[in-house]
Protein backbone atom coordinates (compact mmCIF):
# COMPACT_ATOMS: atom_id res chain seq x y z
CA UNK A 1 0.00 0.00 0.00
CA UNK A 2 1.57 3.12 -0.78
CA UNK A 3 2.71 5.44 2.17
CA UNK A 4 0.00 7.93 3.94
CA UNK A 5 0.68 11.59 2.93
CA UNK A 6 -1.98 12.90 5.15
CA UNK A 7 -3.09 12.28 8.47
CA UNK A 8 -5.79 13.39 10.77
CA UNK A 9 -9.22 12.51 11.55
CA UNK A 10 -12.90 12.66 10.17
CA UNK A 11 -15.26 14.15 12.25
CA UNK A 12 -18.99 14.32 12.08
CA UNK A 13 -21.30 15.27 14.63
CA UNK A 14 -19.09 14.86 18.07
CA UNK A 15 -17.37 11.18 16.55
CA UNK A 16 -13.77 11.43 15.71
CA UNK A 17 -12.18 9.35 13.97
CA UNK A 18 -7.64 9.11 13.63
CA UNK A 19 -7.18 8.35 9.75
CA UNK A 20 -4.21 8.27 7.67
CA UNK A 21 -4.94 9.37 3.65
CA UNK A 22 -2.67 7.04 0.73
CA UNK A 23 -3.38 7.95 -3.63
CA UNK A 24 -5.71 5.19 -4.57
CA UNK A 25 -4.73 5.61 -8.07
CA UNK A 26 -1.49 5.71 -9.87
CA UNK A 27 -0.78 7.20 -13.70
CA UNK A 28 1.99 4.77 -15.59
CA UNK A 29 2.08 7.35 -18.92
CA UNK A 30 4.97 6.59 -21.14
CA UNK A 31 7.55 9.21 -20.70
CA UNK A 32 9.32 11.33 -23.81
CA UNK A 33 11.97 14.06 -23.42
CA UNK A 34 12.04 16.88 -25.64
CA UNK A 35 15.83 16.92 -27.40
CA UNK A 36 17.58 18.70 -29.86
CA UNK A 37 16.69 17.51 -33.13
CA UNK A 38 19.75 17.98 -34.79
CA UNK A 39 21.59 15.28 -32.55
CA UNK A 40 19.19 14.26 -30.31
CA UNK A 41 20.83 15.57 -26.48
CA UNK A 42 18.42 16.88 -23.99
CA UNK A 43 18.65 20.53 -23.40
CA UNK A 44 19.52 22.12 -20.07
CA UNK A 45 17.06 23.89 -18.59
CA UNK A 46 18.18 26.88 -17.52
CA UNK A 47 16.65 29.77 -15.51
CA UNK A 48 17.79 33.04 -16.38
CA UNK A 49 16.62 36.64 -14.79
CA UNK A 50 15.57 39.38 -17.16
CA UNK A 51 16.25 41.90 -14.22
CA UNK A 52 20.08 41.15 -13.53
CA UNK A 53 20.89 39.06 -16.06
CA UNK A 54 21.74 36.72 -13.97
CA UNK A 55 21.35 32.89 -14.19
CA UNK A 56 20.33 30.38 -11.37
CA UNK A 57 18.79 27.12 -10.65
CA UNK A 58 15.69 26.32 -8.92
CA UNK A 59 16.62 25.79 -5.35
CA UNK A 60 17.30 29.89 -5.49
CA UNK A 61 13.53 30.41 -6.04
CA UNK A 62 10.33 31.67 -3.78
CA UNK A 63 7.16 31.36 -4.72
CA UNK A 64 5.49 34.22 -5.45
CA UNK A 65 1.99 35.75 -5.40
CA UNK A 66 0.85 38.78 -7.71
CA UNK A 67 -1.07 41.13 -5.76
CA UNK A 68 -0.83 43.68 -8.19
CA UNK A 69 0.80 44.01 -12.06
CA UNK A 70 4.70 43.20 -11.49
CA UNK A 71 4.58 43.25 -7.69
CA UNK A 72 4.67 40.09 -5.87
CA UNK A 73 4.51 38.81 -1.97
CA UNK A 74 6.09 35.97 -1.14
CA UNK A 75 4.60 33.06 0.48
CA UNK A 76 6.62 29.86 2.17
CA UNK A 77 6.10 26.48 3.45
CA UNK A 78 5.37 28.32 7.05
CA UNK A 79 2.65 30.16 5.42
CA UNK A 80 1.17 26.99 3.91
CA UNK A 81 0.75 25.25 6.95
CA UNK A 82 -0.30 28.54 9.18
CA UNK A 83 -3.57 28.22 6.82
CA UNK A 84 -6.43 28.75 9.99
CA UNK A 85 -8.77 25.87 8.88
CA UNK A 86 -9.45 23.08 10.85
CA UNK A 87 -9.71 20.66 7.49
CA UNK A 88 -5.92 20.81 7.23
CA UNK A 89 -6.05 18.25 9.88
CA UNK A 90 -9.69 17.53 9.58
CA UNK A 91 -12.23 15.52 6.81
CA UNK A 92 -15.11 17.00 8.40
CA UNK A 93 -18.13 16.07 7.31
CA UNK A 94 -20.64 18.27 6.23
CA UNK A 95 -23.81 15.96 5.14
CA UNK A 96 -25.32 12.50 3.92
CA UNK A 97 -26.25 12.15 0.14
CA UNK A 98 -27.52 9.39 -2.06
CA UNK A 99 -24.57 8.36 -3.81
CA UNK A 100 -26.75 8.19 -6.86
CA UNK A 101 -27.31 12.29 -6.47
CA UNK A 102 -23.70 13.51 -6.86
CA UNK A 103 -22.68 13.98 -10.76
CA UNK A 104 -19.69 12.06 -11.80
CA UNK A 105 -18.47 15.78 -13.70
CA UNK A 106 -17.69 16.31 -10.31
CA UNK A 107 -15.26 13.59 -9.39
CA UNK A 108 -11.60 14.30 -9.63
CA UNK A 109 -8.97 11.61 -8.05
CA UNK A 110 -9.28 8.83 -5.37
CA UNK A 111 -7.49 8.36 -2.00
CA UNK A 112 -7.44 5.17 0.34
CA UNK A 113 -8.59 6.50 4.14
CA UNK A 114 -6.80 3.80 6.71
CA UNK A 115 -8.08 4.02 10.38
CA UNK A 116 -5.13 4.81 13.08
CA UNK A 117 -5.06 2.49 15.84
CA UNK A 118 -7.65 4.39 18.35
CA UNK A 119 -9.84 4.88 15.05
CA UNK A 120 -10.74 1.56 14.41
CA UNK A 121 -13.87 0.82 15.96
CA UNK A 122 -15.48 4.44 14.93
CA UNK A 123 -13.95 3.58 11.60
CA UNK A 124 -15.80 0.45 10.99
CA UNK A 125 -19.10 2.04 12.42
CA UNK A 126 -19.07 4.63 9.81
CA UNK A 127 -18.19 2.19 7.21
CA UNK A 128 -21.40 0.12 8.11
CA UNK A 129 -23.53 2.51 8.89
CA UNK A 130 -23.23 3.74 5.07
CA UNK A 131 -23.31 0.76 3.73
CA UNK A 132 -26.18 0.13 5.54
CA UNK A 133 -28.50 3.40 4.64
CA UNK A 134 -26.85 3.48 0.94
CA UNK A 135 -25.68 6.79 1.68
CA UNK A 136 -22.00 8.85 0.78
CA UNK A 137 -20.96 11.59 2.85
CA UNK A 138 -19.97 14.81 1.81
CA UNK A 139 -17.14 16.75 3.49
CA UNK A 140 -14.11 19.16 3.57
CA UNK A 141 -10.56 18.30 3.71
CA UNK A 142 -7.28 20.64 2.94
CA UNK A 143 -4.25 18.98 1.49
CA UNK A 144 -1.91 20.01 -1.06
CA UNK A 145 -2.40 23.47 -0.69
CA UNK A 146 -6.18 23.31 -1.30
CA UNK A 147 -9.91 22.70 0.66
CA UNK A 148 -11.37 20.17 -1.31
CA UNK A 149 -14.70 19.40 -1.38
CA UNK A 150 -14.79 15.52 -1.25
CA UNK A 151 -17.26 12.36 -1.52
CA UNK A 152 -16.15 9.50 1.37
CA UNK A 153 -18.39 5.94 0.79
CA UNK A 154 -17.15 2.55 1.55
CA UNK A 155 -15.37 0.59 -0.57
CA UNK A 156 -14.29 -3.26 0.20
CA UNK A 157 -13.45 -3.05 3.71
CA UNK A 158 -12.16 0.67 3.89
CA UNK A 159 -13.11 3.75 3.14
CA UNK A 160 -12.11 5.96 -0.14
CA UNK A 161 -12.34 9.80 -0.51
CA UNK A 162 -12.64 11.03 -3.47
CA UNK A 163 -12.02 14.75 -4.11
CA UNK A 164 -14.10 16.57 -5.93
CA UNK A 165 -14.49 20.04 -7.78
CA UNK A 166 -16.67 22.98 -6.82
CA UNK A 167 -19.23 24.03 -8.73
CA UNK A 168 -17.56 26.93 -10.35
CA UNK A 169 -15.03 24.57 -11.91
CA UNK A 170 -17.19 23.45 -13.65
CA UNK A 171 -17.86 24.75 -17.53
CA UNK A 172 -21.37 24.90 -18.44
CA UNK A 173 -22.37 22.36 -21.09
CA UNK A 174 -22.53 23.09 -25.20
CA UNK A 175 -26.00 24.05 -26.22
CA UNK A 176 -27.20 21.23 -28.99
CA UNK A 177 -29.29 22.39 -31.45
CA UNK A 178 -32.73 20.66 -31.49
CA UNK A 179 -32.78 17.90 -34.10
CA UNK A 180 -35.30 18.24 -36.83
CA UNK A 181 -35.05 14.69 -37.46
CA UNK A 182 -36.69 12.90 -34.03
CA UNK A 183 -35.45 8.82 -33.55
CA UNK A 184 -39.24 7.14 -34.74
CA UNK A 185 -40.40 4.72 -31.60
CA UNK A 186 -39.33 1.82 -33.62
CA UNK A 187 -35.56 2.90 -33.85
CA UNK A 188 -35.36 3.81 -29.74
CA UNK A 189 -36.72 0.32 -29.61
CA UNK A 190 -34.44 -1.39 -31.48
CA UNK A 191 -31.73 0.97 -29.84
CA UNK A 192 -32.93 0.21 -26.16
CA UNK A 193 -32.71 -4.01 -27.78
CA UNK A 194 -29.23 -3.35 -28.26
CA UNK A 195 -28.31 -1.90 -25.08
CA UNK A 196 -29.78 -4.76 -23.29
CA UNK A 197 -27.98 -7.15 -25.24
CA UNK A 198 -24.77 -5.61 -24.74
CA UNK A 199 -24.96 -5.42 -20.50
CA UNK A 200 -23.33 -7.60 -18.54
CA UNK A 201 -21.58 -7.08 -14.71
CA UNK A 202 -18.79 -4.28 -14.55
CA UNK A 203 -15.26 -6.33 -15.06
CA UNK A 204 -12.76 -3.76 -14.76
CA UNK A 205 -9.95 -6.39 -15.22
CA UNK A 206 -11.22 -7.05 -18.84
CA UNK A 207 -10.14 -3.67 -20.16
CA UNK A 208 -6.79 -2.57 -20.83
CA UNK A 209 -4.72 0.46 -22.38
CA UNK A 210 -5.02 -0.43 -25.70
CA UNK A 211 -3.29 2.80 -26.55
CA UNK A 212 -0.53 2.05 -24.30
CA UNK A 213 0.10 -1.64 -25.51
CA UNK A 214 0.21 0.13 -29.34
CA UNK A 215 2.63 2.69 -28.64
CA UNK A 216 4.55 0.32 -27.07
CA UNK A 217 4.46 -1.90 -30.26
CA UNK A 218 5.59 0.98 -32.28
CA UNK A 219 8.85 2.03 -29.86
CA UNK A 220 9.91 -1.63 -30.56
CA UNK A 221 9.21 -1.73 -34.54
CA UNK A 222 11.34 1.89 -34.58
CA UNK A 223 14.10 0.28 -32.38
CA UNK A 224 14.56 -2.76 -35.14
CA UNK A 225 14.03 -0.15 -37.66
CA UNK A 226 10.69 -1.35 -38.77
CA UNK A 227 7.86 1.24 -40.35
CA UNK A 228 4.76 1.35 -38.86
CA UNK A 229 1.86 1.63 -41.13
CA UNK A 230 -1.05 4.42 -39.73
CA UNK A 231 -4.34 2.47 -39.29
CA UNK A 232 -7.13 3.83 -41.57
CA UNK A 233 -9.00 6.45 -39.40
CA UNK A 234 -12.60 6.01 -39.19
CA UNK A 235 -15.29 7.84 -41.80
CA UNK A 236 -17.48 10.36 -39.79
CA UNK A 237 -20.37 9.99 -42.38
CA UNK A 238 -23.79 10.00 -40.80
CA UNK A 239 -25.36 6.88 -40.99
CA UNK A 240 -27.86 6.64 -43.35
CA UNK A 241 -29.77 3.75 -42.53
CA UNK A 242 -30.16 4.28 -38.71
CA UNK A 243 -32.47 0.81 -38.70
CA UNK A 244 -30.33 -1.35 -40.91
CA UNK A 245 -27.21 -0.13 -38.77
CA UNK A 246 -29.05 -0.59 -35.60
CA UNK A 247 -30.48 -4.12 -36.64
CA UNK A 248 -26.84 -5.24 -37.68
CA UNK A 249 -25.22 -4.25 -34.71
CA UNK A 250 -27.68 -6.17 -32.34
CA UNK A 251 -27.36 -9.58 -34.72
CA UNK A 252 -23.32 -8.92 -34.19
CA UNK A 253 -24.11 -8.63 -30.35
CA UNK A 254 -26.04 -11.61 -30.05
CA UNK A 255 -23.47 -13.84 -32.10
CA UNK A 256 -20.80 -12.29 -29.72
CA UNK A 257 -23.09 -13.07 -26.79
CA UNK A 258 -23.61 -16.78 -28.31
CA UNK A 259 -20.01 -17.37 -29.43
CA UNK A 260 -18.94 -16.28 -25.41
CA UNK A 261 -20.97 -18.95 -24.18
CA UNK A 262 -20.06 -21.58 -25.96
CA UNK A 263 -16.93 -21.18 -24.57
Amino acid sequence: MPKAFWKGAISFGLVVIPVSMSVAVRERPLRFSYLHNKDLVKPNQVLHCPEDGEYFSIKDTVRGYEYAKGHYIVITDDDFEAVPLRTTRSIDIQSFVDAGEIDPIYFFDSHYLEPQQLGEKPFRLLRQAMMETGKVAVAKVAFARKEHLACLRPYGETLVLHTMRYPGEITEAPEVAESRAAPSKAEINMAVSLIRSMEEPFKPEQYRDEYRAALEKIIAAKLKGKKIEAPKTASEKETEDLMAALEASLAKSKSKTLAGKEK
